[in-house]
C-alpha cells in the first residue's frame, strides 16, 4: 500500500558527524558572555568611563585569553541613549554569567546595570517642569 522511503531521513545522523569540532555548552556560554561584555566595553569606552572599562576588559581578556580591542573614537550619540544601551548589554551579560555560574562577571554586570540605571534616572530627576515651583 505504501512505498518504502528510499532516501535518508534528515533526522538520521550523518556518517561522519565527528569530522567537525563540537563546542561544549560551557565554551558556547564563554563565547556569548565575552561577546556581550565586549559590546558593553565599547559603549563604556564611548561614555569615557575608563575605570569601569578596564574592569570589563579584564573579564573579556579572561574569557577570550587575549586582551580586547578598545573603542578609540566617540560618536555623536547622546549620553542617555548610550547609558540605556549599556544597561541592556549589562543585563544580557548578567543572564549569561548567571547561567554559567561566573560570579565575577555576574557581579561586574550587576554593578554596571546599577550604574547605568542611575545615570539614566539622574537627568530625569533634575529636570524641572515648566511652571513648577
Amino acid at each position: 500500500m505504501y512505498e518504502p522511503i528510499r532516501t535518508k531521513s534528515v533526522h538520521t545522523p550523518a556518517d561522519h558527524a565527528d569530522d567537525f569540532p563540537h563546542r561544549s555548552r560551557e565554551e558556547e556560554l564563554d563565547i556569548q558572555l565575552a561577546g556581550h561584555l565586549a559590546a558593553l566595553l565599547a559603549v563604556t569606552d564611548e561614555l569615557g568611563l575608563g575605570e569601569a572599562g578596564d574592569r570589563i576588559a579584564e573579564q573579556v581578556a579572561r574569557l577570550r585569553g587575549a586582551p580586547p580591542a578598545r573603542h578609540a573614537g566617540r560618536t555623536e550619540a547622546p549620553a542617555p541613549a548610550l547609558h540605556r544601551r549599556a544597561h541592556a548589554l549589562a543585563g544580557r551579560a548578567l543572564v549569561v554569567a548567571a547561567s554559567r555560574a561566573d560570579t565575577a562577571a555576574a557581579i561586574l554586570a550587576a554593578e554596571r546595570m546599577d550604574a547605568h540605571a542611575a545615570a539614566t534616572a539622574a537627568p530625569a530627576a533634575t529636570t524641572r517642569l515648566v511652571g513648577a515651583h
